[in-house]
């Protein structure tokens, strides 16, 4: 099976922390030269420090705030001018603030709608005219599992990660005849900082322990545990690879078991 990445540029969104760095390191792992994006140059930097050289790789930093879909667009045109196109995209930025969706303003949703769909948008079509010439690309979008299965107090996420989940299938039917594929991956409880600060949140709502909103999380979950953001990883990094060059239009639960539907 070949998952040997030694030969191809990735561009890694969303990878100062979490999975985005988790998928940085195990694309770089695999030997592909990794370029990493998003608004922190420090941590950024020090993702970069951990990333393997041992087969010659090329690493690089970008920097530019998601919420600003325009410094995305302009900064990345710059790169790729400057130094080439990429193979493999993988478009990765923090969710939406929680909340019902009926009583959340509109400006929400547009600012949503800006710093994932917009933004993903941007980054594909730059990124394009090299995987075309190269008739090969990997396009893969960390969503979310709503887009199975709408997530209680996740309103304006669970309507955008819907938007990009369709835009994605969309294109995956443009461009598989140019040797491209676009899929999801969607994560479910993984040990991030951002699942810290959700299940501190529900603490606080029900008026228990941490402790205790941990165990119930995990309950629901048919592995009764988290997932490691290198579990994560090793699922995008497949998808990445040209293992996975039959595999599009689809989404990926990385998730325990926990999403009910099929």
């Amino acid at each position: 099976m070949d998952i040997n990445l030694s030969s191809k540029r990735a561009l890694v969104c969303g990878s100062s922390q979490g999975i985005g760095r988790a998928c940085a390191i195990e694309l770089a792992n695999l030997g592909a030269s990794v370029t990493l994006f998003s608004r922190n140059q420090s941590k950024l930097d020090s993702v970069k420090s951990e990333l393997c050289t041992e087969q010659g790789q090329q690493h690089q930093v970008l920097v530019a705030d998601f919420a600003q879909p325009d410094e995305v667009n302009r900064v990345i045109l710059e790169d790729v001018a400057a130094n080439g196109g990429y193979d493999i995209l993988i478009n990765n930025t923090g969710g939406p603030a929680p909340g019902p969706a009926s009583t959340t303003d509109v400006s929400a949703f547009l600012e949503a709608f800006n710093l994932h769909l917009v933004t993903n948008h941007h980054l594909v079509q730059a990124l394009l005219p090299a995987m075309k010439e190269k008739q090969f690309g990997r396009i893969i979008n960390v969503i979310s599992t709503s887009v199975k299965q709408p997530i209680p107090g996740l309103g304006v996420s669970n309507t955008i990660r819907g938007a990009v989940a369709s835009w994605s299938k969309t294109l995956a039917n443009e461009l598989g005849p140019f040797g491209i594929t676009v899929n999801n991956v969607l994560p479910g409880a993984t040990a991030t900082s951002r699942l810290d600060a959700i299940i501190s949140g529900k603490a606080k709502k029900q008026n228990i322990s941490i402790e205790q909103a941990t165990i119930n999380e995990k309950a629901q979950i048919p592995m009764r545990r988290f997932a490691a953001p290198e579990e994560f990883a090793a699922a995008a990094a497949f998808l990445a690879s040209p293992a996975a060059g039959y595999i599009t239009g689809i989404n990926l639960p990385v998730d325990g078991g926990r999403t009910s539907c099929l």
